[in-house]
């Protein structure tokens, strides 16, 4: 992964380098991603609902538990009293409801993480047209994203498409 790493820092700089000596224009620009997504309403919608979603996914883990506790404090109650048959049915009951309460919160785990896959792939794809629409418009050759820490040096002669973006998606 490092040397894939530094193949591509090299082979940027050998483009910029080419670039520079064939005197083509080159126009620098970058945005924090984080900043502009973080900025769109549709976001705090999608995040209302995920929020929504986990609640439900809270109510349900805790009725599991509720339900596994009760059960177990009578069993624990009445283990004593127990005939073998009814003492193992009851350890094998227990037994099902963990179960089914690891099952539960797995599957919790992964269907909240498909909801928010859908629900923010759309702002996402909105923010990324938006991008990509203000570079051609503004001639720029290239926009490096300041949100994933993906850039590690940012010259003073980039410049900020930020409020170009936000002002394309009418965000003020």
């Amino acid at each position: 992964m490092k040397n894939l790493l530094k193949f591509w820092y090299l082979s940027f700089a050998f483009l910029f380098g080419y670039l520079l000596t064939t005197g083509a224009q080159i126009k620098l620009g970058h945005i924090n991603s984080q900043e502009l997504f973080t900025a769109m309403p549709e976001r705090d919608t999608a995040q209302k609902k995920l929020q929504e979603i986990a609640r439900q996914f809270e109510n349900t883990l805790e009725e599991l538990e509720v339900e596994y506790n009760k059960k177990l404090d009578d069993y624990q109650k009445n283990v004593g009293t127990m005939t073998d048959l009814i003492r193992k049915t009851k350890e094998n009951e227990l037994q099902d409801i963990l179960q089914r309460i690891q099952n539960f919160q797995v599957e919790a785990e992964q269907d909240l993480a498909k909801q928010r896959a859908e629900l923010l792939k759309p702002i996402q794809e909105k923010a990324f047209n938006a991008v990509n629409e203000v570079a051609e418009e503004n001639g720029f050759t290239y926009v490096f994203d300041m949100g994933t820490g993906a850039v590690i040096y940012a010259s003073d002669n980039t410049e900020d498409i930020l409020p170009l973006v936000k002002k394309k998606l009418g965000l003020e």
